[in-house]
């Protein structure tokens, strides 16, 4: 039995990685941010957690709750995307917003997770997506949400120098059926979580600070 944790499991992809590695018969330790979220959580018998990633104040003391803990597998799911100022510099708000979600939370996560991961000789995913390539960038929309997750890339990548024995990497799902997908999004939630759990359970030190991608059939590092 592993013990895994998922950083933003309310909905979507973290709470169907939830739902997946409990009927594996795995220990999960799960964060929400709101009282139906750590409800939903404890209903699939993970055990909750209240962290909110956009604040940094909920982040700060994040690892006192996990007391200890050694991590199998450690996930940060949590993210946002705001659609405002796609095009032009966006609002501070906006700003402030995605990029404590995104990023500020992950750089606040590491250094309180990483060492549970290196105890366990686990590994740690940060969800990303193919909008934080640079190198391909087919519009404007969603700048700001590509900048963060470039960002987010980068401090995995980085972290792998403080961190060499625990496995690192940048995990992109797909476009996935979600609220942020929609209904008409090539991948399936289910078939797309079964696959960032092949792809975590075989990954191996060399990846380490790679940008592995899903699309629903296989994985590719790029």
């Amino acid at each position: 039995m592993a013990t895994v944790l998922v950083i933003g499991a309310s909905r979507g992809i973290g709470l169907e990685l939830v739902r997946q590695y409990r009927e594996a018969g795995d220990r999960v330790i799960a964060t929400a941010r709101d009282d139906a979220g750590l409800a939903r959580l404890q209903d699939l018998g993970a055990q909750a957690l209240r962290v909110d990633v956009a604040n940094p104040a909920s982040v700060s003391g994040f690892s006192w709750q996990l007391d200890g803990e050694k991590l199998d597998v450690a996930l940060y799911v949590a993210g946002v995307m705001d659609r405002a100022g796609a095009t032009t510099p966006p609002t501070q708000q906006a700003f402030d917003r995605v990029m404590h979600a995104n990023v500020l939370g992950l750089m606040q996560v590491i250094p309180q997770v990483l060492p549970m991961v290196e105890e366990a000789g686990g590994v740690f995913a940060a969800l990303t997506s193919r909008m934080s390539q640079i190198a391909s960038v087919p519009a404007s929309n969603a700048w700001l949400y590509r900048v963060s997750k470039a960002a987010l890339n980068m401090a995995v990548a980085s972290a792998r120098f403080d961190y060499p024995r625990a496995r690192l990497v940048a995990l992109d799902p797909g476009w996935v059926q979600t609220d942020m997908g929609g209904a008409s999004a090539p991948v399936a939630l289910a078939d797309s979580v079964a696959g960032l759990r092949a792809v975590l359970a075989s990954v191996i030190p060399e990846d380490n600070g790679r940008l592995i991608h899903f699309d629903g059939q296989r994985a590719a590092h790029w």
